[in-house]
C-alpha cells in the first residue's frame, strides 16, 4: 500500500503544479487509496482491465495500445512517469474533473499545452488513466465549428476529432487536413504512428488554398513522412470534384523545404516545323547543396538536330550569388544528300556573379559574360530564345577592383568582349589594367587648407594596361585570334588649379603629361616582286611622349523673369559661358617614316611604327585652338491651385540643358572651326514624356567627293546630322482620383527601367523553379473585384528619327520608327501583354509578340504569340502553378522556323 500511496502521491502533486485546484483530487485520492487498498494491490499484479474497450486501446497488435504489465516488484523499482511534463489547460465555459475516472473535461475554446503540443479544440478530454487525450468541435447553428488544431513542433493540423496517447505519441485522426510545404493533405482517417510516419485512408491531395480546391489528387491510402516526402499508390487526378481519366498508379510528392533532385518533364513538339517531331526542355535537376544547382535540359527532333543546356546559380550569404549557362545547338535543316542540306553548331555562354557588398569594404568582383556563335538566337530552336532572336550585339565584362587603405591608389582589373551579330566581328581586351592615383594636394596648408592658387593646385596619376584582341566569328577560340593581338601601357598625369577672377569668373589653368608604351609595332617594306607594300608586326618595346597645357574662363549668369498674374510666379534662366584655350605640338612628325609605295621611287608612303598600335599613333599637327561652351537650363515656379493652401511652390524645369560647343584652331592653315555640335533636352506632361535632341552643324562647304573645303556655307550652318528620340508611358492611374497617393507608391515601388521592345517571356510564365537560392517566395494575392468601368492598362511609347545631309544629294532620313508595348488587365485574373513597333521609312511593322494570361489560382495559364515575321511562333501552356507539381501540365509549342545561313 505504501508504494501504491506514493505513486499517487506524486501524481497528486504533479498535478498539483499544474493547477490548485486539483488539491481536491488528491484529497478523493487519498481516502479512495485507504478504502480500496486490497482492490488496488491485485490490479498492480495483472494488465490493468479498466481500459476502455476502444480498439485503440484493446488489442495488442493495435500500434496505439496502451498495455502496461510489469513483472518487477514496485518495492524495488519505482515506476517511470508517463507524464513526462506540466499539462496546462483553459477553457472559456467550464473546466470538469472526475477524480474517480482521473479526467478533465474542457468546454468551448479549450486549449492544452505539453511539452511541444499545443491543441486546441471546442471540447478536449483529458484521461489520467489511459494518458490519452480526446478533441472535437462543438456543433452550433452555423455548423460544426472549434475543430481541433493539433500543433507539435513546426508541423500543424487540423481535423474534425482526435485522439492522442501522450506515452507512445501515437494517434487517431478523423477528417485531417494539413500542409506540408505547398501541399495540402486531407485524410478521411489517419494513422500517427510516430513523428516521422503517418498513414492516412481516402487521402486527397492539393496545392489550391480554397476550401473547395480547384483540383486534387485523389487515392485510397498514402503514407505521409512530415517535411519529407509523401507515397501514394494509385492515383486520380479529380478537377473541379469531377474525376478524369487521368490514372498513376503510385505517385512520390517531395515536400522538403529544400530544392530536392528530380526529372524535369520535356514539352512535346509535334512536328510543326521541318525538323519533324521531338521534344523541348526535358532533363534533370540536381540539388547539389543549399548553396548550389545544377540543371541539364536538352532538346532532340527527328532529322538529326538536338541542343542542350547546363545551367547552375549559386550563393553563399552575405558573400556572393550568382548563376552560369552553357547552351549547345546542332541545328540540321533539310535532307542529307539533298541541295538544301545545311547544318550548323552554335553556343553561347552567359555568367553573371555578384559579391555582397558586405563581403569586403575594400575590394570587389563582378561578372557579367554574354558570348557565343553571332547566329545562336537567329537559328535557335528553342522557344525561351525567340525574345532573343533581335539582340545584335553581345558584351561581357568580368571586373575586380580594390582600393588600397591609407593611400590615393586604386586598381581596376577588367576583362571585357564586345561582339556585333551582324559583321561577326569581336573584340576582346584580355586583360586591361588600370591604376588610380586620386587627386592629390601637395602645397595645402596645415590640416588641408585651400586657399591660395598654389594651395589648390592637385597633382593627379593614370596608368592603363590591355591586351587587345581583334577576331571574328570564324577565328574565335582558334589560335589565329592572338596572331593579330596588340598590347600596350599608358601613363597620364596632370595638374590643374583655379583662381577666381574679376570677382565672377573663375580661372582654372592646367597641364597634361603622357608616356605611351608599346609591345609591339609594324614596319613596312616595298616588295618589288608584287609591287605592293608589305607591312609586319614585329614585337618589341617603342615608346613615345605627348604634353599640352590649357587655360578656361567661366562664369554663370542667372536671369530671372517674375509674372504677378496667374500661377505661374518666376521663370529662371541660367546661362553657363565658357571659353578656353589649348596647346598641344605636333609629336607626330619626328617619328614619320617613309617606304616607297609603287614603282615609281619617288613616291612615297608616310607612316609611324605606332600606326596600328593599341593607342594609336602620336598626336599629328599642331594644335593652338580656342573652344567656346555654352549652357543653358531653363526653369519655373508655379504656385499650388489652392492659394490658401500651406503647399510650397512647385519647381518646374521646362529646358533640362541647350547646349553648343565649337573651337577654332588658330595654327591651322586651313578649316579652322570645327563642326557645331549642340544637345537639348526637356521633360514634359509631368515627367512622363522625355525629349531628346543631338547633332552637328558644320559653318563649311564640301567639294563633289564629299570632301570639306575652305569655304562657308551661304547659310553660315549647314545641318550635318540630328538624332531625336522621345519616349513616353502612361497608365490608367494617371486618371484615378487619386494620383498624388498613386504616384507616390509608383516612385515608391514602380519600374522606372521600361522595357519598349517587350521583356523576356517565360512560356511556362513560372517563376524559376531551378534556383536553389530561392528560399523565400513573395507569394502575392490579389484581391478578386469585378472591374466595372476602370480596366487597369498601361502603354509605352517611343519614337526614334535620325537625319544626315552630306552636303552633296541633300539631306536623308535614315532612321524612323515607332514602337509601342504595354499591358491591359482585361479582369483581376485575365492579363494581355503587347510589344511591337513600326517603321515608317521602311512602312512594315517591326518584331511583334503578345503575351495572354489568366490566373486559375492554383492554376497558370499562359499563350505567347509572335504573329508574323521570321520569327512566327506560338506556345501554350496550362500547369499547377506549384513547384511540388509543376509536371502537372500541358503544353504545345510551334517553335519558329529557322534559316541556316
Amino acid at each position: 500500500m505504501s508504494h501504491t500511496f506514493n505513486l499517487y502521491t506524486k501524481i497528486a502533486f504533479k498535478a498539483l503544479q499544474t493547477n490548485l485546484s486539483y488539491i481536491l483530487l488528491f484529497c478523493c485520492i487519498f481516502f479512495i487509496e485507504i478504502g480500496f487498498s486490497q482492490e488496488l494491490k491485485s490490479k498492480d499484479k495483472t494488465t490493468n482491465t479498466n481500459v476502455a474497450k476502444d480498439s485503440l486501446f484493446k488489442s495488442k497488435r493495435d500500434s496505439l495500445a496502451l498495455k502496461q504489465t510489469d513483472s518487477i516488484s514496485l518495492d524495488s523499482i519505482k515506476p517511470k512517469e508517463t507524464i513526462e511534463d506540466i499539462i496546462v489547460h483553459v477553457a472559456t465555459d467550464y473546466t470538469i474533473q472526475n477524480a474517480k475516472n482521473q479526467t478533465v473535461t474542457l468546454y468551448n475554446e479549450a486549449n492544452i499545452t505539453y511539452t511541444d503540443i499545443d491543441l486546441k479544440a471546442g471540447i478536449i478530454v483529458v484521461d489520467y488513466k489511459k494518458n490519452t487525450l480526446f478533441a472535437k468541435g462543438i456543433i452550433d447553428s452555423t455548423g460544426y465549428v472549434q475543430r481541433p488544431i493539433f500543433k507539435q513542433g513546426s508541423q500543424e493540423s487540423e481535423q474534425d476529432s482526435i485522439i492522442y496517447n501522450f506515452k507512445s505519441k501515437r494517434a487517431l485522426i478523423y477528417g485531417l487536413k494539413t500542409k506540408q510545404g505547398e501541399m495540402f493533405t486531407y485524410g478521411e482517417k489517419t494513422k500517427r504512428v510516430n513523428d516521422s510516419t503517418i498513414y492516412v485512408r481516402n487521402i486527397r491531395f492539393t496545392t489550391s488554398e480554397k476550401k473547395n480546391p480547384d483540383y486534387y489528387i485523389a487515392t485510397d491510402k498514402a503514407k505521409l513522412v512530415p517535411g519529407k516526402k509523401i507515397i501514394v499508390g494509385t492515383s486520380n487526378l479529380v478537377l473541379a470534384d469531377i474525376p478524369t481519366p487521368i490514372f498513376l498508379p503510385f505517385a512520390y510528392f517531395p515536400i522538403t523545404e529544400t530544392s530536392v533532385s528530380g526529372f524535369l518533364i520535356p514539352s512535346f513538339d509535334t512536328g510543326s516545323s521541318d525538323r519533324g517531331i521531338g521534344f523541348q526542355n526535358g532533363g534533370y535537376y540536381f540539388a547539389i547543396s543549399e548553396y548550389m544547382d545544377l540543371t541539364v535540359l536538352g532538346d532532340a527532333y527527328s532529322n538529326g538536330s538536338w541542343g542542350s543546356r547546363i545551367s547552375s546559380n549559386y550563393r553563399k550569404r552575405y558573400r556572393f550569388n550568382g548563376s552560369f549557362s552553357l547552351n549547345f545547338e546542332n541545328n540540321i535543316n533539310g535532307i542529307r544528300g539533298f541541295d538544301d542540306y545545311s547544318k550548323s553548331n552554335n553556343f553561347n555562354i552567359r555568367w553573371s556573379h555578384s559579391q555582397d557588398s558586405k563581403a569586403s569594404p575594400n575590394s570587389r568582383f563582378s561578372a557579367s559574360v554574354n558570348l557565343g556563335s553571332s547566329k545562336f538566337f537567329r537559328e535557335s530552336q528553342n522557344q525561351y530564345n525567340v525574345a532573343q532572336t533581335l539582340t545584335n550585339t553581345f558584351n561581357s565584362s568580368i571586373n575586380y577592383s580594390k582600393t588600397f587603405v591609407g593611400t590615393p591608389f586604386n586598381m581596376n582589373l577588367t576583362a571585357s568582349h564586345q561582339q556585333n551579330t551582324n559583321t561577326e566581328a569581336i573584340t576582346m581586351t584580355l586583360p586591361s589594367l588600370t591604376v588610380n592615383m586620386s587627386r592629390i594636394y601637395p602645397f595645402a596648408g596645415k590640416g588641408g587648407i585651400q586657399k591660395t592658387p598654389i594651395q589648390k593646385m592637385g597633382f593627379n596619376y593614370t596608368m592603363q594596361g590591355q591586351y587587345l584582341i581583334n577576331t571574328t566569328d570564324d577565328e574565335f577560340f582558334t589560335p589565329k585570334m592572338f596572331e593579330t593581338a596588340r598590347s600596350g601601357m599608358q601613363h597620364k598625369t596632370g595638374t590643374s588649379t583655379n583662381i577666381k577672377a574679376f570677382k565672377y569668373f573663375t580661372l582654372s589653368p592646367s597641364a597634361n603629361y603622357e608616356e605611351t608604351w608599346q609591345f609591339d609595332y609594324i614596319q613596312k617594306d616595298y616588295d618589288v616582286t608584287e609591287n605592293v607594300v608589305v607591312t609586319d608586326t614585329l614585337r618589341g618595346f617603342k615608346s613615345y611622349r605627348e604634353y599640352n597645357a590649357g587655360i578656361s574662363l567661366s562664369t554663370n549668369i542667372y536671369g530671372t523673369f517674375n509674372f504677378k498674374k496667374g500661377r505661374l510666379k518666376t521663370i529662371r534662366h541660367t546661362f553657363r559661358p565658357s571659353v578656353s584655350y589649348s596647346y598641344r605640338p605636333d609629336f607626330k612628325d619626328k617619328y614619320i617614316k617613309q617606304v616607297q609605295q609603287s614603282a615609281d621611287a619617288t613616291d612615297l608612303l608616310d607612316y609611324t611604327v605606332y600606326d596600328q598600335g593599341i593607342y594609336g599613333a602620336p598626336s599629328s599637327g599642331l594644335s593652338n585652338s580656342i573652344g567656346i561652351s555654352l549652357n543653358n537650363v531653363l526653369e519655373a515656379k508655379v504656385a499650388p491651385k489652392d492659394p490658401d493652401s500651406d503647399e510650397e511652390d512647385e519647381k518646374v524645369t521646362l529646358l533640362n540643358n541647350l547646349n553648343f560647343s565649337s573651337s577654332y584652331n588658330i595654327a591651322a592653315d586651313s578649316l579652322r572651326w570645327s563642326p557645331v555640335s549642340f544637345s537639348a533636352g526637356t521633360r514634359l506632361f509631368k515627367d512622363k514624356l522625355s525629349l531628346n535632341l543631338s547633332g552637328s552643324m558644320d559653318p563649311y562647304k564640301v567639294n563633289s567627293d564629299g570632301v570639306r573645303i575652305n569655304e562657308y556655307n551661304a547659310n553660315i550652318l549647314r545641318l550635318t546630322n540630328a538624332n531625336l528620340t522621345a519616349n513616353y508611358s502612361i497608365s490608367s492611374t494617371d486618371f484615378g482620383k487619386d494620383k498624388k497617393d498613386q504616384s507616390k507608391q509608383s516612385a515608391n515601388g514602380g519600374d522606372n527601367n521600361v522595357d519598349v521592345i517587350g521583356a523576356d517571356i517565360n512560356p511556362t510564365g513560372r517563376n524559376n523553379r531551378n534556383n536553389a537560392n530561392n528560399k523565400e517566395e513573395t507569394d502575392t494575392k490579389k484581391e478578386t473585384k469585378l472591374y466595372t468601368a476602370d480596366i487597369p492598362w498601361s502603354i509605352n511609347l517611343a519614337y526614334s528619327a535620325n537625319y544626315t545631309n552630306n552636303g552633296l544629294d541633300g539631306g536623308s532620313i535614315g532612321v524612323h520608327s515607332i514602337m509601342f508595348s504595354g499591358n491591359l488587365e482585361l479582369s483581376p485574373k485575365w492579363k494581355m501583354g503587347y510589344s511591337s513597333g513600326y517603321d515608317v521609312k521602311g512602312g512594315a511593322f517591326t518584331f511583334s509578340r503578345f503575351n495572354f494570361t489568366r490566373d486559375l489560382d492554383s492554376w497558370q495559364f499562359n499563350f505567347n504569340w509572335v504573329p508574323f515575321g521570321t520569327n512566327s511562333s506560338y506556345t501554350f501552356f496550362i500547369g499547377v502553378k506549384s513547384s511540388v507539381l509543376s509536371d502537372l501540365k500541358w503544353d504545345k509549342t510551334k517553335p519558329a522556323d529557322r534559316t541556316l545561313f
